[in-house]
């Protein structure tokens, strides 16, 4: 690897925009390459305005530019697979967005050609990063709760505009391109950041719904999960509420106190125990993915290492397909 990593996106959309696009140039030691989009002329305008030298309209292009050092994958899942497998065959690191894939089977298709190319792959799960969960991590990790044994966990959204109109439906509401609807798409964040805090979920069911009738997919799950640690899980996802029922909340107690936070409000964070409550407040970033590209950076420079990995990304749609079916 060179001393400045040069990144190529494939799918340089919405969430590249603020979210992620921005950190691959303000991170250390890191800089934007090329871009690419099926659309050349939203391609060129992306590129001018992130700074990117060059811009493409066909993924493979970009994959085999030569000064292109690793590739993010930034399409909707049904492509992840497919588009991360060429670019690990072209021997190039690979850095995904969530969920990892639309099955479980295809994640493993991923890690195996990860192995097989001999190339670092890493999963979009950006919360691992955020100093707003390591603060929980860090809490738990020095007992502050004792030994974790609930978690309960609540996510309620209105319907979207666009959600209840057939010709404004987006591909996250589409099963055969996301895998799901919005449980796929979100809830991922929380299953993931939770096997972060507490390990590795080892059973999981759940039930799925659709109570509002907008759109093919689930707009409600309910899920109950089981900790390698024995601590056990519940959880219900509705993404048809009113708007007077808007949450996000989850509560990890133990048995010498519990903490309290959100998977997306960035609340914060309440830590309760027999000498009373703390909080502490960790505020949203500007670009969310800044601090996981930096570690990605970091770990393909030899001075750090990235928490999220085609590993843990895996386990996460393994859990998900469990609470799926």
């Amino acid at each position: 690897m060179p001393a400045n990593i040069r990144w190529g996106i494939v799918g340089c959309g919405d969430v590249c925009e603020v979210k992620s696009g921005p950190a691959f140039y303000k991170c250390a030691r890191s800089s934007l390459a090329a871009v690419m989009r099926r659309d050349a002329a939203k391609a060129k305008d992306f590129a001018l305005r992130h700074g990117a030298a060059r811009y493409y309209s066909n993924a493979d292009d970009l994959i085999n530019d030569t000064e292109v050092d690793i590739v993010y994958v930034a399409t909707p899942p049904e492509s992840h697979a497919e588009l991360a497998i060429k670019a690990l065959k072209a021997c190039k690191p690979v850095y995904v967005e969530k969920p990892m894939a639309i099955s479980y089977q295809e994640c493993l298709r991923m890690l195996d050609a990860a192995k097989a190319y001999q190339q670092k792959l890493f999963v979009a799960y950006y919360r691992r990063s955020l100093p707003y969960f390591l603060k929980i991590k860090e809490l738990i990790d020095i007992g502050a709760i004792g030994k974790p044994q609930v978690v309960q966990a609540g996510f309620f959204r209105p319907p979207l505009f666009s959600d209840k109109d057939k010709s404004l439906h987006t591909w996250r509401i589409n099963k055969e391109i996301a895998g799901g609807g919005y449980f796929y798409d979100m809830a991922s964040h929380t299953i993931d950041i939770l096997m972060f805090l507490l390990g590795k979920i080892t059973k999981a069911n759940g039930v799925t719904g659709n109570v509002a009738g907008w759109y093919e997919a689930e707009d409600v799950v309910s899920a109950s999960f089981l900790f390698e640690s024995g601590a056990v899980g519940s959880a219900v996802w509705l993404y048809a509420s009113s708007e007077t029922e808007q949450k996000d909340w989850i509560k990890i107690t133990g048995d010498k106190g519990s903490i309290r936070f959100s998977t997306f409000a960035f609340s914060s964070i309440e830590l309760s125990t027999e000498v009373g409550i703390s909080t502490f407040a960790c505020p949203k970033p500007e670009h969310i993915q800044q601090a996981m590209v930096q570690s990605i950076v970091d770990e393909l420079l030899g001075s750090g290492i990235c928490p999220s990995t085609g590993e843990t990304g895996a386990l996460t749609s393994r859990v998900m397909e469990e609470i799926y079916k």
